[in-house]
């Protein structure tokens, strides 16, 4: 039988679609599950793209099915189960070959097991793929981190398969080791952001204004076009507008108020916070699903605590639109804040520019304003903090009055927007040349002589401050 290209490994939801993307594409592919009955529906589903797809029940007849230098492509869950994977594999593979764990992995494990396979002359590449099942099948966004030997020969094949926007391939290579892997990381923080912020403007409207679902729907579907675009735009007027057949109400008062979450948005805080940098926006998104789990406690502080009425000068659409339009250019800018950071921390070569560019579409998180960070990324960005952008400066200029109006009423209101609150007080933050960190640094030495500097002389200094009892 003539071998096959590349293998995926792992035929759940997105290694299915994967495999078939890639089979409509050209490319042969072997196909393996530890599950052996998923590989004949796989089969199955094809239809005539089964003349393409090399099947195969054991992991060493998966292996055999490959050209050299063989590339495989692991689709499993992240963690134990790939550690376990690639002990299975490493005895199989030969030197020159590439295995790809294509999973939402931590970037610390993928660093990990780049240099633990790295002596064995294996290339270990950590690729993000954004788009859930239907990106994945039709096109989604790549983010591959590896070694440049590895990108070069996996390229050809990657560009096929990606979203287009346009005719620029949604695919680019970020950088080494766990590149790829981190700038998926936050890629979901961004979307935690993004999706946290469009619920509270959504809240406002329910809970504030009073509209139902399906009035709700109508103003994000008029936002579907213009500055706002975009994927989870356009998904959220689907959802708020879909009617449960069963009971004919909006589907979505009927849902759980209970978020879940995969752990990629709370990964782009804790690594934020390691590299020193504000993901603000995030956290608070990360925080609002984590508080949505305590409904029962939620439920006892309706009783408890007495919100205020809601104020009558509610904000107008134009101004609800800003703010989410602001909110959304801070969370991002958060977001590639934090990617320079990396990128300088782990020595990635990483073209900020080009990411965005590789999110404009096949990706959740695609949006109208990427093109304008893309832009604005290419360019200077003073200090390296994008909202000091020129243009992306004039855009939040245009649009903060909004989201301070919309903060500013949900707040007198009792309205919780966490997300887009954050998101004003790291602009507001920006934008003080004197903050008030002065007077932590003057406790901080009063009580442990941490020192600090002054405006006036060079040089580390104490103050001779009064004792204060602590017993």
């Amino acid at each position: 039988m003539q071998p096959a290209r590349i293998g995926v490994y792992g035929l759940g939801t997105m290694g299915r679609a994967l495999a078939l993307n890639l089979a409509e594409n050209g490319v042969r592919v072997a196909i393996a599950n530890r599950e052996t009955d998923w590989v004949a529906d796989t089969m199955s589903e094809a239809g005539p793209l089964a003349d393409r797809l090399v099947p195969a029940e054991t992991l060493e007849g998966f292996v055999a099915a490959l050209e050299p230098a063989r590339m495989v492509l692991c689709m499993i869950p992240s963690g134990a189960p790939m550690d376990d994977m690639i002990a299975r594999l490493r005895p199989l593979l030969d030197r020159g070959d590439v295995l790809i764990d294509g999973g939402n992995a931590d970037f610390n494990d993928t660093r990990r097991r780049a240099a633990e396979l790295a002596p064995h002359g294996l290339d270990y590449v950590g690729m993000g793929v954004s788009g859930g099942a239907e990106g994945a099948r039709t096109g989604p966004s790549l983010m591959v981190g590896g070694s440049p030997e590895s990108w070069d020969r996996l390229r050809p094949i990657l560009t096929d398969i990606a979203a287009r926007f346009g005719a620029d391939p949604c695919v680019a290579h970020v950088g080494s080791d766990g590149a790829g892997h981190f700038v998926k990381t936050v890629h979901n923080g961004i979307e935690y952001a993004d999706m946290q912020m469009i619920a509270e403007i959504y809240g406002l409207l329910r809970d504030g204004a009073g509209w139902e679902a399906g009035r709700i729907a109508g103003l994000f579907g008029d936002w579907t076009r213009g500055p706002l675009a975009s994927f989870l735009v356009e998904t959220t007027a689907q959802v708020l507008g879909h009617v449960d057949a069963e009971t004919g109400r909006p589907l979505v008062d009927l849902i759980e108020d209970r978020a879940g979450q995969k752990g990629t948005g709370r990964w782009t805080v804790i690594e934020a916070l390691r590299l020193g940098q504000s993901a603000s926006a995030i956290e608070a998104a990360v925080g609002a699903r984590a508080w949505s789990a305590e409904i029962a406690a939620r439920h006892a502080g309706s009783a408890l605590f007495n919100a205020p009425p809601v104020a009558s000068d509610a904000p107008s659409q134009d101004a609800l639109a800003q703010a989410l339009l602001a909110g959304r250019i801070l969370s991002h800018a958060q977001g590639f804040a934090v990617l320079r950071a990396a990128a300088r921390e782990y020595g990635w070569d990483m073209d900020l520019s080009r990411i965005a560019e590789i999110w404009r579409a096949g990706c959740i998180i695609r949006s109208a304003l990427l093109d304008d960070l893309a832009s604005a990324l290419a360019g200077q960005v003073p200090h390296g903090v994008l909202i000091l952008s020129p243009d992306i400066a004039a855009r939040l200029a245009d649009a903060v009055p909004g989201l301070r109006r919309v903060v500013g009423w949900a707040v007198a209101s009792g309205l919780p927007v966490p997300a887009l609150s954050a998101a004003l007080a790291w602009h507001d933050s920006m934008g003080q040349a004197r903050g008030t960190a002065n007077l932590i640094q003057a406790q901080r030495d009063s009580f442990g002589a941490h020192g600090f500097r002054r405006i006036d002389r060079p040089g580390d200094h104490h103050g001779d401050w009064p004792r204060v009892d602590n017993a």
